[in-house]
């Protein structure tokens, strides 16, 4: 298994030997044998373990056995202890899930802290299977049947061409030793009944299962591969970007083949889950608002707007000195004095510095805002003029406000307030610009 194994990394992961690279540890033996394997062919290796305190003593003995295999290997090791059924109680998920999201935060820790490349983990080609059952059994789209990726940003996992029994005829041959989770043989866990009760069964009707599997993976990343040369290509005709905001062309969308599956494709990765509604919002009403954990998508007249969600507990109202040159919160703007009288535009204003305090105030809009617009007598409501420009509900959101006292300067890249313009009696101008 040696040969072969740096064969693969080799021929498929090259970078790895140039790379520092932290070994995720659990003392089980996928995750020993990745050590000797990595170890044995001089790679620049540290080990991670996370003590998750579910199984008294256990627990405790993988953590020695870890520390132990490190001091016999001459590798460093990084040990962390968590109150993992606490975590699980205050955020509400499952032991499972509540494991995964520590051990993974305090993996990224290490990698900034220590400088590391890469997360190596020791995921294999039975648990691949076990993933895409797992997958088949909820309903998932094509991304869930690919398997678990080799390489994933910063997670790479090498022995996922290799299968558990050539793992465990490793360990055996070269007097390896590692821990046994007694948990693993449990049947509560839905992956544990699939790996005791289902793939045995799968392995007998075809003996070459694995190596079946991993055909079928290969033909369905190459189906995927398709799919995203035409999303695409698609793309580029349906999509725009406005600073930080998608709009998709709803009259394109609803010329396509099969609109639903088009948009489950370019949505997928914004964690919406009810694709019924997000088709029905290509006829709904316009101002129809879904959302998912953090972004939201809006129907606005003949757009689908895709936004992420504001932080409400950010600061909305940001106050500065208008002897300051240059302003970098909450939008880049630049202060200067000329001698110029060129137009007002969308991105710069002149005003008469007289007219203003010593401190402006950029903020959002607020409900009863009215504020005097160039090029129209008398004032106006601010809600009346974002509908009559025809801005969405997020629009209005990301729209900042240049405020003397509470009094409006400029609709920022939109409209400035004539109370505060130049005029012949003016003595400094200051140019306010969108940097």
């Amino acid at each position: 298994m040696l040969k072969e194994f740096k064969k693969h990394i080799e021929q498929k992961l090259p970078f790895l030997s140039e790379n520092k690279l932290l070994i995720a540890i659990s003392g089980g033996i996928d995750s020993v044998v990745i050590t000797h394997l990595l170890h044995k062919l001089n790679y620049k290796i540290s080990l991670a373990h996370c003590n998750f305190k579910l199984r008294n003593n256990e627990s405790d003995l993988d953590e020695e056995f870890v520390k132990n295999l490190g001091k016999e290997l001459n590798i460093e090791v990084h040990t962390t202890s968590f109150n993992t059924k606490e975590y699980s109680k205050i955020n509400k998920t499952s032991t499972q899930i509540s494991a995964r999201e520590l051990r993974y935060d305090w993996f990224n820790e290490l990698v900034k802290k220590h400088s590391f490349d890469y997360i190596i983990t020791a995921h294999h080609a039975d648990d691949n299977l076990e993933t895409f059952i797992i997958n088949l059994t909820r309903g998932t789209g094509l991304k869930g049947l690919t398997g678990i990726p080799e390489i994933n940003k910063n997670i790479i996992r090498p022995l996922l061409n290799f299968s558990r029994e050539n793992i465990k005829n490793y360990a055996l041959k070269n007097n390896i030793t590692w821990r046994e989770d007694l948990s693993n043989s449990e049947t509560k866990y839905i992956r544990n009944k699939i790996r005791h009760n289902i793939t045995p069964k799968l392995k007998e009707i075809n003996p070459e299962l694995l190596n079946s599997f991993s055909k079928t993976l290969n033909y369905l990343k190459q189906s995927e591969q398709i799919i995203e040369d035409r999303i695409n290509e698609i793309s580029k005709n349906i999509l725009t970007k406005e600073n930080n905001i998608l709009k998709f062309d709803i009259a394109k969308l609803k010329k396509l083949s099969n609109p639903k599956i088009y948009l489950y494709e370019l949505l997928k990765n914004y964690g919406f889950t009810e694709w019924d509604n997000i088709y029905d919002l290509l006829s709904a009403q316009s101002g129809k608002l879904i959302t998912s954990n953090e972004y939201q998508l809006l129907k606005n007249r003949e757009f689908l707007i895709l936004s992420k969600i504001n932080d409400n507990s950010q600061n909305t109202e940001f106050s500065f000195p208008i002897s300051e040159q240059e302003i970098e919160q909450p939008i880049k703007l630049k202060i200067e004095t000329t001698n110029k009288t060129e137009n007002t535009s969308k991105t710069s204003i002149l005003v008469d510095k007289d007219l203003l305090n010593e401190n402006l105030t950029i903020r959002k809009w607020q409900k009863g805002d009215i504020f005097y617009p160039i090029g129209l007598n008398g004032k106006k409501k601010l809600s009346k003029f974002f509908k009559d420009e025809k801005l969405s509900i997020i629009d209005k959101k990301n729209t900042w406000l240049l405020c003397n006292n509470n009094e409006i300067i400029w609709v920022i890249g939109m409209r400035q307030d004539r109370r505060f313009c130049i005029n012949n009696k003016t003595k400094t101008i200051l140019k306010i610009s969108i940097n």
